[in-house]
């Protein structure tokens, strides 16, 4: 069977063939592949033909189609295909349909915002034309007045836009424009437009210049001005200003140009023409600088570099701004005497408590208001004797002194103390015999002992007013707070509030919370938060004011204490505040005060001579010194500890302290102890961890104590350790020497008999001949009989042999003694 174009029809003929199979380890086999063919199914005849087939058969033609399709199949086949296209050409509609929806809406939407920026581009363009018309007409008003007040005869040249007459007498004509103006015209348009700008803003401004620069307001409104007079004629060089220049020793060029208002590139141009190479940030001197100022046109003010104090001056202040203020009241004695809880009893508080070893360490400083309303200051002192310099400033800033003695215990070293200073500062006294509720106390034997020392109490017939108190159960309080009362009324005490604030420091310490802290006592005006002031070598901006109860407040007036934080460095205790208008002149006095006390102490060590540094040399290689770093809580007890070190030692031994501050116990301290090889003794502060770990490492030894007594005691002990011992001899026996001998392999041997204690052979003995001292040294041999024995009692006869020593005669006299070494203590 043949198909039409001669091919045979495919059929299930199988066709035999062989395949060589490949296995592991070499092995093959050949397998027998039988191929078949598909069976086509070929459709019957007189079959109807799909719609929108053509020509062609039903299904196509039966050998194309698929095997196992039948007509049925193949006919719902082409009619889902059918369905499909025609779908396709109904989505093709709708979407076109859309397509030309939205285009018409954009369409329109763009004409309408075509239509409305038109309309606001014409309002501004009448707002704008109304604006330059109205210009137009006030210049020409400008010019029609210039014209009316300038002469007659008017260059037609000068003035191209005026009009001239014509010489008929008819109307006026305008005179004809050159080219000249055309182009003056187009060179001012860009000035036109900038005047036509309207008011300056600060966006103009700060748009600047070329290349970045930036125009101040002030520059830009002299610019405007130039151009209006430039364009009204009026353009008048003008004055040069003539300034008082201060000139100090040294001065920046840029420093120096901005004091003359002039440019620093003209400054430095008149350097360069004076032969001088000087960029603006570097210095000139003062006579170089006074011929500069005299180039420019300006007068010299020479200035040295003490006048920035200058600013800081005292003001007498005016009588009728003067006001009553609290008297300052400070608590002086002596140690243990009940100053504290005296003070307790007033405030009704507890300091005592507060303080280690129940002894105040720190100048305390605390207001009370009394039941009467009256304000009292009181500042509480140390009564230790350490504490000499902190009492001293305690009456420096007072203005009554209450001496508090104990009944049982009258007048000690720091009573004398505290009445001394009081005379120095020349402030009144009141006496408080305190503990009067003991048995043993005895208020006569105080005042009789005050007498001593030119302290007469009213009872004696005297001016000083005297009160018997106790602190502890409140006896006599009220007759104590009378009698400060009645003094503060004959001192009359008054102040200035509304003035800049000055005040002195009373403790100052370095906070790790908060920083450096100064306790200060404000004396006159008021200080404010937020004030720039200098204290001392120091500087800063008042943060937060607090006062004695903990709670922030927002100004201190006279007689007030408080905390002030905002300090660059910790002050030292008695520096005095001071209240500046600027940052500059704070910083300026500081720096100049800090520079002077470093000049100061270079001066100082520069002043020693060379006899000076030879005798030092031989005085440290013979004095043994203790080294140690002192860090404190606060600057006065800091300045007690170093001061009572230096009285510790003699002639022999001192302590010497290689560094004292405030604050905690740094890495730095421990690297200049080890350095040293000096303790660190750290007084009520501890070592943060850097330093802690350090001082593991480097083996330095800290110390930590809160009270005075200990610290002192226990460096009075080490130092007492570098004492040479002291040798003492105990006289244990004498020998007289009977007879002298002769052996051999031993040397001279002397007889003796022992008059008096005892003779030892470990024993020193000196050798006395007519009662003078010839030898002094040990025994070689100490013999009974034959024997080599320890020691010989009185009484008995002995051979004995000095070490190194032959010239022995009869009748000479033997001491024996012992030496003994006894330590010392300072």
């Amino acid at each position: 069977m043949s198909d039409s174009d001669g091919k045979k029809p495919l059929g299930v003929t199988p066709r035999p063939g062989s395949v060589k199979q490949s296995f592991s380890h070499g092995r093959t086999k050949n397998v027998v592949v039988e191929t078949k063919r598909k069976r086509v199914v070929v459709p019957k005849p007189g079959t109807p033909k799909p719609a929108g087939s053509g020509s062609a058969p039903l299904g196509g033609d039966p050998s194309k189609r698929p095997a196992g399709i039948s007509d049925v199949e193949m006919a719902r086949r082409m009619k889902a295909l059918q369905l499909a296209k025609a779908r396709e050409v109904e989505d093709a509609a709708k979407r076109d349909a859309d397509d030309k929806e939205r285009a018409e809406q954009r369409e329109i939407r763009r004409a309408e915002i075509d239509a409305k920026e038109r309309e606001e581009k014409e309002r501004e363009e009448a707002v704008k034309a109304k604006k330059d018309e109205e210009e137009q007409k006030k210049r020409d008003a400008e010019v029609a007045a210039q014209a009316a007040a300038a002469p007659a005869v008017v260059d037609p040249e000068l003035a191209p836009a005026q009009r001239r007459a014509p010489p008929s007498g008819g109307l006026p004509v305008a005179a004809p424009r050159k080219k000249e103006d055309d182009r003056d015209t187009r060179k001012n348009k860009g000035q036109d437009d900038a005047r036509r700008g309207g008011k300056l803003t600060l966006n103009q401004a700060l748009r600047g210049g070329e290349g970045g620069r930036h125009r101040s307001m002030a520059q830009m409104k002299r610019k405007q001005d130039r151009a209006r007079q430039k364009a009204m004629g009026q353009n008048v060089e003008r004055e040069k200003v003539m300034r008082d220049v201060q000139v100090p020793e040294a001065i920046v060029v840029s420093e120096l140009a901005n004091r003359m208002s002039e440019k620093v590139s003209d400054v430095v141009k008149s350097l360069m023409n004076n032969g001088i190479m000087a960029t603006q940030n570097q210095s000139i001197d003062a006579d170089t600088a006074e011929l500069i100022v005299e180039e420019f046109g300006h007068r010299v003010v020479r200035v040295s570099d003490s006048d920035v104090e200058d600013v800081i001056k005292i003001i007498e202040d005016d009588a009728k701004d003067l006001k009553p203020r609290p008297p300052v009241i400070t608590i002086m004695g002596h140690v243990d005497h009940g100053k504290t809880s005296l003070l307790d009893s007033i405030r009704n508080a507890k300091v005592v408590a507060g303080e280690a070893g129940g002894i105040t360490q720190h100048i305390g400083a605390y207001q009370v208001t009394t039941e009467s309303g009256a304000k009292l200051t009181f500042l509480d002192t140390p009564g230790h004797a350490a504490f000499t310099s902190m009492r001293a400033r305690g009456a420096q800033v007072t203005d009554i002194v209450v001496l508090v003695v104990a009944a049982d215990d009258a007048v000690m070293p720091q009573t004398i103390e505290a009445i001394h200073h009081a005379k120095a500062a020349n402030v009144p006294m009141i006496v408080a015999i305190n503990k009067i509720d003991r048995p043993a106390a005895d208020a006569n034997k105080v005042r009789t002992d005050l007498l001593q020392h030119s302290v007469i109490v009213e009872k004696m017939s005297g001016d000083v007013q005297d009160v018997e108190v106790s602190a502890l159960t409140g006896q006599g309080l009220d007759e104590l707070l009378e009698a400060i009362a009645l003094q503060s009324e004959l001192l009359e005490l008054t102040a200035n509030p509304d003035r800049a604030a000055q005040g002195a420091v009373i403790e100052a310490q370095l906070d790790i919370g908060r920083g450096p802290v100064a306790t200060v006592l404000i004396e006159t005006g008021t200080l404010r938060r937020g004030d720039i002031f200098v204290v001392g070598e120091q500087w800063g901006k008042v943060r937060a004011l607090i006062d004695d109860k903990g709670e922030r407040i927002e100004e201190a007036g006279p007689s007030v204490p408080v905390e002030v934080l905002g300090l660059n460095g910790t002050p030292e205790a008695g520096d005095v505040l001071n209240v500046t208008s600027t940052e500059a002149q704070a910083r300026e006095i500081a720096e100049y005060r800090a520079n002077a006390a470093k000049e100061k102490r270079a001066a100082a060590g520069a002043a020693v001579t060379l006899d000076q540094l030879m005798a030092n040399a031989k005085a440290s290689e013979s004095v043994s010194e203790l080294p140690i770093l002192v860090k404190g809580d606060v600057q006065g007890s800091t300045e007690a500890i170093v001061q009572a070190m230096a009285k510790i030692g003699n002639d022999e031994v001192r302590v010497r302290v290689l560094h004292s501050g405030v604050g905690a116990i740094t890495e730095s301290d421990i690297a200049l102890a080890e350095a040293s090889g000096a303790p660190v003794i750290g007084f009520n502060v501890r070592a943060n961890a850097s330093a802690r770990q350090s001082a593991n490492q480097k083996g330095v030894e800290i110390r930590y104590y809160s009270i005075i007594y200990d610290l002192v005691d226990d460096i009075k002990a080490a130092a007492s350790g570098l004492l040479s011992a002291e040798v003492r001899e105990n006289f244990i026996g004498y020998a007289n020497i009977k007879e002298v001998f002769k052996v051999s392999n031993v040397g001279m041997i002397a007889g003796c008999l022992v008059t008096e204690g005892v003779a030892r052979r470990s024993a020193g003995v000196r050798l006395l001949r007519d009662d003078v001292v010839i030898h002094e040294g040990t025994l070689k041999t100490l013999k009974r009989f034959k024997d080599e024995v320890p020691e010989v009692q009185s009484g008995q006869e002995c051979g004995m042999a000095f070490e190194k020593y032959e010239d022995i005669r009869p009748n000479d006299v033997i001491e024996i003694f012992e030496r003994e070494e006894v330590e010392r203590t300072l």
